[in-house]
């Protein structure tokens, strides 16, 4: 039987067949007309009527168009400037009114506000490819210091590129040099200098290139380089032996806690199995014949602690508060210069104390907060992060009253040396005692060694 030739429509097999697979479609449910595998349940037949058709090409479509304004419309209209589309207005007004309304005054004056309008679209024309280099000779200065700087712009195509203005934010101002013209491969280098008068972390850039018209109507601005983070660190001194002496410490602090091996010898006595034959104490032991061995006493390595107070009440000023830094920096930059153990911290954030760079970039992004935290919470972190704490140096603005130094006090544990440094700008440096907490007075940063040597006698 050749399999291309049909069966009769009207044959009892045939009549059977179709019966037979109706039944099995009504049991299975409703087919794909496009294949005859099922369809799914809720599917609802027919072209066009898939409701998830519709959506996926409404949302092509949405995309293509906020890419196109993204990408070709937002640009154009950006090179107007807020003149320019005031301009634009009265002379479109200007162009629509005269010629409707057969006003020749109203036309000459769409012409006037025309002609400066086309002159601006000329100036900000053309495309110009530069490549900008912005390099910074430090990222990371003193405040008092100048952060050096170069711009190098260079054309790398084989055109010429007309003269053009560049500009360079730097913070919240902006600093602008003219590039001349350039010629194939030609290079044009600035140098600047940012002063720095404040603990900031600065954005320096982007840099952009800019044309605009003399009027101010247009304005087409590219950006060639990213901008870059230049950290001002506090001013700090150094601490001279005197002034810091009083953290200075060979053996550590002693306690009260007896050891077999340490280097703070106590006293001898009698051995016990087990004890290391290293520290016996040969000469007592041919003395008394009987075995002697070393006692010592536990010793902890000095650990300083600098407790900084930003609290916004407590200060008088942004200046006092800077006072602060500065003072709460030079302690810590010296500890760590002792490579003593350091805990460096404020109420809202710990400082890192691993390598001296991330110490004072977290001390040049520390500013005041308002908040209601007193110096009691200062005092329990300090008790908290480090309860083997040899010194703690709490630093404090003006307005920190003698209870709110007093609770501070009672929170940290016994034994510590307690010292306060009250940041008074212009006050001269006085010393007093609350309690067991000793309290200098500091006003002026070049004066911390003078405060220090006189909590060390």
């Amino acid at each position: 039987m050749n399999v291309d030739t049909s069966l009769p429509q009207d044959t009892a097999d045939a009549k059977a067949a179709r019966r037979e697979s109706r039944r099995r479609r009504r049991s299975s449910g409703p087919t794909d007309p496009r294949g005859g595998a099922p369809a799914p349940q809720g599917a609802v037949q027919g072209d066009g009527e898939n409701p998830e058709a519709e959506p996926t090409g409404a949302a092509r479509i949405r995309s293509r168009l906020a890419r196109l304004w993204r990408r070709r419309i937002r640009p154009v209209l950006g090179v107007v400037s807020p003149i320019g589309w005031a301009v634009l207005g009265v002379a479109v007004a200007a162009w629509t009114a005269g010629l409707l309304l057969h006003v020749t005054e109203l036309n000459v004056l769409a012409l006037v506000l025309t002609v400066p309008l086309v002159i601006a679209a000329a100036f900000v024309l053309g495309r110009a490819n530069y490549r900008v280099t912005l390099d910074l000779q430090s990222h990371r200065v003193v405040v008092g210091t100048r952060a050096v700087g170069r711009v190098e712009v260079a054309n790398p195509t084989q055109r010429l590129i007309l003269p053009s203005r560049i500009e360079l934010a730097v913070g919240a101002a902006t600093a602008q040099f003219l590039v001349p013209r350039l010629a194939p491969e030609q290079t044009h280098e600035e140098l600047f200098a940012v002063p720095t008068r404040r603990r900031a972390v600065l954005v320096v850039g982007p840099v952009r290139s800019v044309r605009d018209d003399p009027l101010s109507l247009m304005r087409r601005q590219v950006t060639w380089a990213r901008s870059q983070e230049l950290y001002v660190h506090p001013r700090t001194v150094r601490l001279d032996e005197a002034a810091s002496g009083f953290l200075r410490d060979l053996e550590g602090t002693p306690s009260s806690d007896l050891s077999s091996s340490d280097i703070a010898f106590h006293a001898l006595r009698d051995y016990v199995p087990g004890d290391d034959r290293r520290h016996v104490h040969w000469r007592t032991t041919a003395r008394t014949g009987k075995l002697m061995v070393r006692q010592f006493e536990e010793t902890r390595r000095s650990h300083v602690v600098v407790a900084l107070d930003d609290l916004r009440d407590h200060y008088s000023g942004e200046d006092e508060f800077e006072l602060a830094v500065s003072a709460a920096a030079s302690i810590s930059a010296q500890t760590f210069r002792e490579e003593k153990e350091l805990t460096a911290f404020t109420v809202t954030a710990n400082q890192r104390t691993a390598a001296y760079r991330p110490l004072m970039d977290d001390y040049t992004e520390l500013e005041l907060r308002a908040g209601r935290q007193g110096l009691h919470e200062l005092g329990q972190k300090a008790a908290d992060l480090a309860p083997n704490a040899s010194a703690v140096m709490l630093v404090v603005g003006a307005h920190a009253t003698a209870r709110e130094l007093n609770a501070a006090a009672t929170q940290l544990p016994l034994g510590v040396l307690a010292v306060a440094i009250r940041c008074v700008d212009g006050a001269e440096v006085r010393r007093s005692a609350i309690g067991g907490l000793d309290v200098v007075t500091l006003g002026a940063l070049d004066d911390l060694p003078k405060a220090l040597r006189a909590v060390g006698r």
